[in-house]
């Protein structure tokens, strides 16, 4: 494999053992349920941005960015058992994309809620989201004529 591959094999590596450690649990109880949902690599493997996501409100997602940032050390350590050459400074950062989806996600129940409590006659009006008016058949012209 060509080295600019390196650094994706690294991060994938490094997830791989992280997930693991937090599935095994940290004696930090700030530190609950964290998903690791990617790791970026510096080409040069120096330092290492991991992006994690929690279930719950923003209290809680606060709670455990702290207690991350206090386990850095532990979790460089344990990464030492990979036998990398130099071990990576570790950047957490907090996964947006599943707060995204989940709001996109969200959004569009609300629109197709709101459209189902609409009546045949509206939903077929122009502008509205539908199609022609019932009334108006294909002769008719759908713009004005310019005289």
């Amino acid at each position: 494999m060509s080295a600019h591959k390196r650094p994706e094999r690294v991060a994938h590596l490094l997830q791989q053992r992280l997930a693991e450690l937090f599935a095994r649990g940290l004696k930090d109880p700030r530190v609950g349920l964290v998903t690791i949902t990617g790791v970026k690599m510096s080409p040069d493997l120096r330092e290492a941005w991991v992006y994690w996501t929690v279930h719950g409100e923003l209290e809680v997602r606060n709670e455990t960015a702290h207690g991350l940032s206090a386990a850095r050390g532990y979790l460089r350590h344990e990464l030492s058992t990979l036998g990398l050459r130099v071990l990576p400074e570790l950047h957490f950062t907090y996964d947006e994309a599943i707060d995204r989806g989940d709001r996109i996600e969200r959004l569009l129940r609300e629109v197709h809620e709101a459209d189902e409590q609409r009546s045949p006659e509206e939903r077929a009006l122009p502008g509205t989201g539908g199609g022609r008016r019932p009334e108006q058949t294909a002769a008719e012209p759908l713009l004005p004529e310019k005289e």
